[in-house]
């Protein structure tokens, strides 16, 4: 699998995890330390398949793509039929995501590792049954809940299992995917707020 990196304008496509940080280290806004060095190195030998995507400074970033493309004219080839949008150097700074759908760029956030408490958001449809009769509704509810986790993934798989495993909670409700708009999270830190509902 190579790797496609993108910052502003500057991006290249490379084989390797040496040819991707010799590519970093050529942009000084980059700083390259050996926690960079060592997560860049995970990601690039991890079997994660979705784009991720680095903090320099508030809304700047570089981003690494994975990809089965053997040159850049392939990459860009295969993005240009999936986005109707060639991957070109005039992109400005704050287009610079339009590279990859959102989908991906979701998964990726989802995917970043922090560890510590997360505030979880979900609005599931939750199957009510309908008072003096058989039938049954499906009701948007709400759950919040503190939870502790590596990643916003993390968060999101531990509050539907929570939620699963309520016998108040009818299985037939319907969870909503990580990636949609019914799922939040909100990364509060390493301490607990003193408030709050906390989800072990």
């Amino acid at each position: 699998m190579n790797i496609y990196a993108r910052y502003f304008d500057q991006e290249v496509l490379v084989h390797n995890y040496d040819e991707l940080m010799g590519f970093l280290a050529s942009i000084p806004e980059i700083p390259i330390n050996a926690r960079l060095e060592e997560d860049v190195r995970s990601y690039v030998e991890s079997d994660m398949p979705y784009p991720k995507r680095y903090k320099i400074r508030p809304r700047v970033y570089f981003i690494l793509i994975k990809t089965a493309a053997e040159s850049m004219e392939e990459f860009k080839s295969h993005h240009k039929d999936n986005n109707n949008a060639p991957v070109t150097a005039s992109n400005t700074p704050s287009s610079v995501e339009a590279i990859v759908n959102k989908k991906e760029i979701r998964a990726a956030q989802l995917a970043e590792i922090h560890s510590g408490w997360y505030l979880g958001t979900v609005v599931f449809k939750r199957v009510i049954q309908i008072a003096g009769t058989t039938k049954f509704r499906y009701q948007d509810t709400t759950f919040q809940a503190y939870v502790r986790a590596n990643s916003g993934m993390e968060c999101y798989n531990r509050i539907i299992e929570h939620l699963k495993n309520r016998p108040e909670i009818d299985l037939r409700s319907q969870f909503p995917s990580a990636r949609g708009n019914n799922f939040t999270y909100e990364f509060v830190g390493n301490e607990l707020p003193t408030e709050g509902e906390e989800d072990e």
